[in-house]
């Protein structure tokens, strides 16, 4: 059902801020949240995975201007939504790329994208961020949303950089950005559906994490 539920509700375009990248993407956000909402009978996680948010576009953006950032390296894109990052991170010459996701709905639209670009990216369904990393970099869209996930991403992201891995987030201005662990690396204007923020282009930034 995951698959051909993300085909049925998605084409395959450009995206605005990354046109090398094609994802299968959502026309229309609330007609799609409340599909999710009534699947099968029962409640799903947001369909994150159906948007190119802006957190996630600057920083693709950001891998493939600098790819040696991760070019022959073992890259992991946490809560990876439709692996735009991910993907991206092999356009750049990446040797492995783990999309991880909590949801079997993006789980599977990482798949379909990545076919969509002619790309290996492995998709992981699961929650990593109790365990220890081990990447050499590690990559995270538009994940400071709220104050628990907050505190559980920051401190793995923290434990990665510690650990000697480059680390980068993307985020479009999010009220938990912990900036007093960051440093900032670049700024990107990214347009965005206006159904899902509050403007139709979003000054996004893209930040090194400290260990």
């Amino acid at each position: 059902m995951t698959a051909q539920f993300v085909l049925a509700n998605t084409r395959l375009a450009p995206v605005p801020l990354t046109p090398e990248v094609r994802l299968h993407l959502a026309d229309e956000a609330i007609e799609l949240w409340e599909r999710t909402e009534s699947a099968n009978g029962e409640q799903m996680p947001p369909p994150f995975w159906a948007f190119a948010w802006a957190g996630g576009q600057a920083l693709a953006r950001y891998v493939l201007d600098n790819p040696a950032l991760v070019h022959g390296r073992d890259v992991l894109d946490l809560a990876a939504g439709s692996g735009l990052v991910a993907i991206a991170a092999m356009h750049a010459g990446a040797a492995r790329v783990t999309a991880v996701e909590i949801d079997a709905l993006a789980v599977a639209a990482i798949g379909i994208n990545a076919e969509a670009n002619a790309v290996a990216v492995t998709p992981l369904l699961g929650d990593v961020l109790e365990q220890e990393p081990d990447a050499e970099v590690v990559l995270a869209g538009d994940v400071f949303y709220s104050r628990e996930m907050t505190r559980r991403m920051l401190a793995y992201l923290r434990r990665a950089a510690g650990r000697g891995a480059r680390v980068l987030v993307g985020d479009p201005g999010r009220a938990y950005l912990p900036k007093d662990h960051l440093t900032l690396l670049a700024e990107y204007d990214v347009p965005v559906p206006q159904t899902l923020e509050d403007a139709p282009v979003k000054r996004t930034t893209v930040w090194a994490v400290n260990p």
